[in-house]
């Protein structure tokens, strides 16, 4: 490194002032060089260790001196400005000392002798009044990395040289009036204390490398801020808090926190993340400090690694007072569905996994997984008589293909169908229903539409168009197009999603009797007159009164028949339906940013998949208004956590990232159930 002494003195006072204001601390900071094994001054000095300068480099300093002297112009009326160079060039290896020329040495010029002796009445008024405070303020800033002492003067701060070699001013004033400054004085005791010395390269620095100050880090936290919005102002809401109805509060959870192996069977979907905050080890105390801050009641997971669940997760949850319950993909996949309640605030009624998987059936050939489970609230002690409905929860993760969207809708009618039977009353109503999972579906695709407003249309549609609408297809010749039925009548699932063995309808005032009940009127005088309009039938309508159990069989295999082609004719139809009366937590909209909300971002570009959807009360459509709409029944939406858009993902590196630890954002929701009297 290179580092020149250049010691002006100028006559004026102002001039002074700025000089010693400019060279006096970028001299405290460059004239002494850190330890260096050799020093040549110019290519010409040998090298030396320690000790005073040569002769010989002394007449050659002074030289220079008378030199450089004559060569400087002079203003009119003002003496010419003496100057004193020294260039020193270092090799920077460890375990040497510093050689230099002392200020002591360079003092010892008559030049700069005469000029401090006339200046020193001026320099004690200036500089103890006017570099005072600038020199504590600035010398503060310097690093006290190491003292080295010149022959004849107080100690300095060595400092570490600047990396761009300019050359370095110092005023050329005589060592014992610096001291008397104030100034010097608070530099020299703080650098009388021991200090380290500074770590230099083994190598010598031959090229400049520009400095790039270090980029601050990414404020994550700020970025990807969420909002908690309060719906409890709802009308509904206000109108049930002003009749006193109590509400059993509770928030579920939503998240997709990707699974360590796809991590690692599709590195290329994630590139743009640094490899250390893709390891399991950095990830898994992020998710679990998320679902710890936000502090769900019901927690619905996807991707869940299996050996992670049992060694890991389930332990943890377990701690914080979850009961879970975990159910894998089918096949060799190592990943599944997992949902976990606070065993304080529920009870379970009953559990049913599902496997999507059916042997067979090429529209169900995939392994995807689902639960649903049947909870009960758990009141507070102190209610008195009160009573609150049952809650059916249910957690899936859908096929993610973009082209099978026929094995999609499939999986959903027979999650629906599970649904169907777990949350079904005695009645034929439905306890209240919350519906997490991701669906890859994006709003207002087929499969979105078909879950929200309770039918979907499918005959001849392109299966890409019933997905997620991730990809378009339109372009390709021969696309696949779904054809009615979409599943086969051995699924046993109807065209409403529904249990074939749970769907016979039941009209009201209708009584039903048994065989045996009817036999015991086949004498009476009613029994053996046939009406005149009713068909004959030979051993059923006609006036024998006992038929043979082969034509019993016989009519009953008829009404059998009647009833499946009743069914496959609804099917071939190509509608299917459901009775659930589901709407969406979010509106999949950000009204003050003016852009679609979104949930996951693969390969930079943002979309929503996730969704947690629950019951509500349908309302009358104005006529040709398609979308159902919906408002809050026994189950009340009292808040959400707000999303994000891409563009605000996009400033945060996209997902994952070092603050959020999945490729999805967690959904959570706040909900309130009406408790009622007993």
């Amino acid at each position: 490194m290179i580092g020149t002494v250049l010691c002006y003195v100028l006559l004026p006072a102002a001039r002074l002032l700025q000089a010693l204001r400019d060279a006096f601390f970028t001299c405290g900071k460059n004239v002494l060089l850190a330890k260096s094994p050799s020093t040549q001054i110019d290519g010409v000095f040998a090298a030396t260790r320690g000790g005073s300068v040569p002769e010989e480099q002394e007449a050659l300093l002074q030289q220079w001196v008378e030199e450089g002297a004559g060569n400087l112009p002079a203003s009119e009326g003002v003496p010419a400005v003496k100057k004193v160079s020294v260039t020193l060039t270092s090799d920077w290896l460890e375990g040497s000392e510093l050689l230099m020329t002392s200020l002591s040495d360079l003092n010892t010029s008559p030049e700069v002798s005469r000029c401090a002796d006339q200046q020193h009445a001026e320099l004690n008024a200036l500089a103890s009044s006017e570099l005072q405070g600038h020199a504590v303020t600035e010398l503060a800033r310097l690093p006290a990395e190491g003292t080295v002492t010149g022959a004849g003067s107080a100690p300095w701060a060595a400092g570490v040289p600047q990396a761009d070699h300019q050359t370095a001013g110092c005023a050329g004033i005589n060592v014992e009036v610096l001291n008397d400054d104030p100034a010097v004085l608070a530099w020299s005791l703080a650098c009388d204390a021991e200090t380290e010395p500074p770590v230099l390269p083994a190598q010598p620095m031959q090229d400049e490398v520009p400095f790039y100050p270090v980029p601050t880090e990414v404020p994550y936290h700020e970025i990807l801020w969420r909002d908690w919005e309060d719906l409890s102002v709802q009308p509904c809401v206000l109108e049930q808090v002003s009749k006193n109805t109590p509400l059993f509060e509770f928030r579920v959870m939503s998240y997709n926190i990707l699974a360590q192996d796809l991590v690692e069977q599709g590195l290329d979907l994630y590139v743009h993340c640094h490899p250390d905050i893709l390891n399991w080890s950095y990830r898994l105390p992020n998710l679990l400090q998320e679902i710890q801050h936000w502090d769900p009641d019901v927690l619905c997971l996807q991707e869940v690694q299996e050996n992670h669940y049992w060694e890991q997760l389930e332990p943890t949850f377990k701690e914080m007072g979850f009961a879970c319950f975990y159910k894998r993909r089918t096949g060799t996949k190592t990943d599944g569905c997992a949902v976990c309640y606070k065993h304080s605030r529920f009870q379970l009624i009953s559990l049913s996994p599902i496997e999507y998987f059916r042997p067979g059936l090429d529209v169900l050939n995939r392994d995807n997984v689902g639960l649903v489970l049947l909870l009960q609230p758990v009141l507070p002690e102190g209610l008195g008589l009160k009573a609150v409905s049952p809650l059916c929860v249910a957690n899936t993760h859908v096929l993610f293909n973009p082209r099978r969207g026929d094995i999609k809708l499939a999986q959903v009618a027979l999650l629906l169908a599970e649904i169907d039977k777990i949350a079904r009353t005695t009645e034929g109503r439905y306890y209240p229903v919350i519906l997490c999972g991701d669906l890859n579906s994006v709003p207002d695709s087929p499969l979105y539409k078909f879950i929200r407003n309770g039918e979907l249309s499918y005959h001849g549609m392109p299966a890409w168009k019933v997905v997620s609408g991730q990809e378009d297809f339109s372009q390709q010749l021969y696309s696949r197009k779904l054809l009615a039925p979409l599943w086969p009548s051995s699924l046993g699932i109807t065209d409403k999603c529904q249990y074939v063995t749970l769907c016979q309808p039941k009209k009201l005032g209708r009584r039903e009797y048994s065989r045996d009940f009817l036999l015991q009127f086949r004498f009476c005088d009613v029994a053996c007159e046939r009406p005149p309009q009713l068909l004959l039938l030979e051993g059923v309508t006609d006036a024998k009164p006992v038929a043979s159990a082969r034509e019993y069989s016989a009519v009953t295999a008829v009404l059998k028949r009647h009833n499946s082609l009743s069914f496959l004719g609804k099917q071939c139809s190509g509608v299917i339906q459901h009775g659930l009366n589901l709407t969406s937590v979010y509106s999949h909209f950000l009204p003050q940013r003016g852009r679609p909300e979104v949930t996951t971002m693969p390969m930079g570009l943002g979309a929503t998949v996730d969704y947690i959807f629950y019951s509500a009360e349908p309302v009358e459509n104005k006529a040709g208004e398609c979308r159902r709409l919906y408002r809050d029944g026994a189950l009340k939406l009292l808040g959400r956590l707000s999303l994000l858009s891409e563009d605000v993902l996009l400033m945060a590196n996209g997902l994952p990232n070092p603050f959020c630890s999945s490729d999805h954002l967690c959904l959570l929701a706040s909900f309130g159930l009406e408790i009622s009297s007993l």
